[in-house]
């Protein structure tokens, strides 16, 4: 679709408050050395590139790490597809649960730790804020420092959820070696939580974002962070809260379930009334000389049938590279006549495509590559 959703944790909903055009708009290059005053230029400059991490996972440092793929290749949902075991190992290797430190998934783990850092920088700016002297000053200063720490949380949560016990800081790595120690799952869990705290504080973000800022951090996305760590810490003390939390959101009124499930993964369906947080892409947005750069995302390829042979009107699917089938099982969970079923998979015949490595003729529907849309 022109701009690809790729919805971050759970569909259930959210909202925020509005900022204005600065945030987009401020010159990158406004900066200030660690620990000195702050202007909002400069957090805003650190903030944008904090969020800009969103835009790089389905490239990540130049490898084909899109969180959707990463996360369904160690469930039972997906196979690793494409060309043969060996294209793209590391990802075979991943969904057999073999990894090793030479084939991993590499791309993501120097994403977040960029992401860790960036957010770092944020968080120093807003404690060394200037110029913030009113109470709406005030007001957009905790937004922003707000979410720093949910993009923190978030960066955090993944490097956690993939690889458990990792190094963590919050401090600049000013001096050689530039190492910091490694904090076991607990420990990281325990920052995580921290700064989801501050995120989710009263009055800090709104509960859903609209307009300008609908791609932006609100309360319910951060709650929703909430839920998603601590039911996979499996922190039973903290249950009732969480289950307080999504109380909220669904008491708010600020969201709904769209009534057309396929319909959330169109063009159209970008921040639906379910959508509670989205990184979009633009599809002119990148070159792919650099996993670094640009805004662009190469899932809805790399996830569909290779030479497909579908249809041409705008809208119809088309095809790709042959990563990630579905497999069987997984369709035959829905019962028939379940929309979300047709919704999320894609079922070809052997005649509409090649048929590659490890093949079911079922493919990812969600992200599917579109006529027209990239």
């Amino acid at each position: 679709m022109k701009q690809y959703i790729n919805l971050l944790i759970i569909m259930l909903l959210a909202g925020f408050i509005s900022c204005s055009d600065d945030f987009l708009t401020n010159s990158t290059t406004e900066q200030q050395a660690a620990g000195e005053p702050a202007t909002e230029g400069a957090i805003l400059s650190n903030l944008a590139a904090t969020y800009q991490i969103l835009l790089f996972d389905s490239y990540a440092d130049n490898n084909y790490n899109s969180l959707v793929l990463m996360s369904d290749l160690r469930s039972d949902d997906i196979f690793k597809g494409g060309g043969d075991a060996g294209d793209q190992h590391q990802l075979y290797l991943l969904s057999l649960f073999t990894t090793t430190p030479q084939e991993n998934i590499n791309g993501l783990w120097n994403i977040f730790y960029s992401g860790l850092a960036r957010a770092n920088n944020v968080i120093s700016a807003c404690e060394n804020a200037v110029g913030f002297d009113t109470e709406a000053d005030i007001k957009k200063l905790n937004q922003y420092k707000a979410e720093a720490h949910f993009l923190r949380a978030y960066y955090t949560h993944w490097l956690w959820k993939f690889w458990g016990n990792v190094p963590y800081f919050e401090e600049p790595l000013t001096e050689p070696p530039y190492m910091t120690r490694q904090y076991s799952a607990d420990e990281v869990y325990a920052e995580i939580m921290e700064d989801i705290d501050v995120a989710t504080t009263e009055g800090y973000l709104p509960l859903k974002t609209v307009g300008i800022n609908a791609g932006r951090i609100n309360r319910a996305a951060a709650l929703m962070l909430k839920a998603r760590v601590v039911l996979y810490q499996k922190d039973a003390a903290r249950y009732g809260e969480v289950t307080a939390d999504m109380a909220e959101i669904i008491a708010s009124g600020d969201y709904s379930l769209m009534p057309d499930f396929a319909g959330i993964w169109v063009d159209a369906g970008e921040f639906n009334q379910e959508s509670i947080f989205e990184a979009n892409h633009l599809p002119e947005g990148k070159t792919w000389d650099s996993g670094w750069q640009g805004y662009g995302t190469n899932l809805p390829a790399f996830i569909s049938p290779n030479g497909l042979s579908a249809g041409n009107e705008t809208g119809d699917y088309k095809g790709g590279w042959g990563f990630g089938p579905v497999r069987q099982p997984v369709w035959d969970l829905y019962e028939e006549g379940d929309s979300r079923r047709e919704g999320s998979i894609n079922k070809w015949e052997p005649g509409q495509y090649t048929a590659r490595f490890q093949d079911t003729g079922l493919f990812m529907a969600k992200y599917a590559a579109r006529v027209g849309y990239n």
